[in-house]
């Protein structure tokens, strides 16, 4: 079987977009992760809404920022302008990410019946495997990411906001114009970018460990063989 070296690259571009596409996707489509903070943060005692209403007004606003609505709604609660024009910016950015999540799994699906079929596998770059790579650069990226936002997660939400809303400020919302604010707290994001970031070295880690596997199982299987076959395995 032969091996290719862009193959491997891709693979590689695939897995990373996978994994961070996959674990950013977890908190926007699981949401008992958000009902389980509605009393653990007091949210009835901070607005004075009952948790079906909260819960109704955080499902409104995630159907219309994952698409499955067509306006923008928050429950009971009142909206500016300016504040539905910021939520578009973010159904945007979230139909982006489960766009790249389906076309990443999609792609590493079609390489694997095409390295099948073809009989080509990914060349191995210092011994390690697409996986290997993939996850190494994302976790290695995420890790200083992670430690930078844990010294200040304050500044790393001003940065954040910046950099995917450049030149926009409706993401500083007056709570008096826009009462949605109050149910979605930092102590919210916080925990969503901890979460994110679990999965994304959890993933890794997982990634890493059967890589090295793999590579003691042919390290194995060609101490096993005769001299004259070692090349072609």
């Amino acid at each position: 079987m032969r091996t290719s070296k862009p193959l491997a690259v891709v693979l590689s571009i695939l897995t990373a977009l996978t994994v961070l596409s996959g674990a950013v996707a977890v908190p926007l489509l699981c949401r008992p992760f958000y009902y389980a903070h509605i009393q653990a943060l007091d949210l009835p005692g901070l607005t004075g809404l009952t948790v079906e209403q909260i819960r109704q007004a955080f499902d409104q606003v995630m159907d219309y920022c994952l698409g499955l609505r067509p306006d923008f709604a928050a429950g009971v609660l009142w909206f500016s302008q300016s504040g539905a024009s910021h939520f578009a910016d973010v159904r945007t950015l979230f139909i982006l990410d489960l766009c790249v999540l389906g076309l990443s799994l999609l792609g590493l699906a079609i390489l694997f019946v095409y390295s099948r079929k073809k009989q080509v596998r990914p060349w191995c770059f210092r011994g390690h495997g697409p996986g290997f790579w993939g996850a190494c650069g994302l976790g290695t990226v995420f890790l200083v990411i992670g430690g930078l936002a844990a010294t200040d997660f304050d500044r790393a939400f001003v940065v954040f906001h910046a950099l995917f809303f450049p030149g926009k400020t409706n993401w500083v919302f007056d709570w008096r114009e826009d009462p949605i604010i109050l149910l979605l707290p930092q102590e919210f994001f916080r925990n969503c970018a901890l979460l994110i970031f679990v999965l994304l070295l959890v993933w890794c880690v997982i990634l890493v460990a059967a890589d090295l596997w793999a590579c003691r199982q042919r390290k194995k299987r060609l101490e096993a063989c005769p001299p004259c076959l070692r090349a072609q395995v």
